[in-house]
């Protein structure tokens, strides 16, 4: 488990370096992931069966850990409970708004996903 824990901090590691260095617009962790994404992948070719994996384990560890970390965000968000009462109404508008976006951007992108897999049946 800890040679796991020791690949995705290196990954991550890795990601942050670079996306620093090359001055990338993509935050170092998300270079990170793809980084760990190819490499299991690449792994994978050889060794099936990635359920029994370490780092598989740890995941889904970290996974279910995963209710804890918004813990802190809830506290910071029940301390600025005045600053919401003011601009109530203005966030509920925004997050009306930037849900409505989002449905319509992933619509988007399904329908030309789907028309490209369509072309390429063709």
């Amino acid at each position: 488990m800890l040679r796991a824990l020791a690949l995705l901090l290196a990954c991550q590691l890795a990601g942050e370096a670079l996306s620093h260095q090359f001055g990338l617009p993509v935050p170092g962790p998300v270079v990170g992931l793809v980084l760990l994404a190819l490499g299991l992948g690449l792994y994978a070719r050889s060794r099936p069966g990635f359920e029994d994996w370490p780092v598989a384990k740890l995941s889904d560890l970290l996974l279910g850990s995963l209710g804890l970390l918004f813990v802190p965000a809830g506290a910071g968000v029940v301390q600025q409970f005045g600053i919401l009462g003011d601009n109530g109404l203005a966030l509920v508008a925004l997050i009306i708004l930037t849900t409505i976006i989002t449905l319509l951007a992933t619509v988007g992108t399904f329908l030309g996903v789907k028309r490209l897999m369509e072309r390429g049946r063709t």
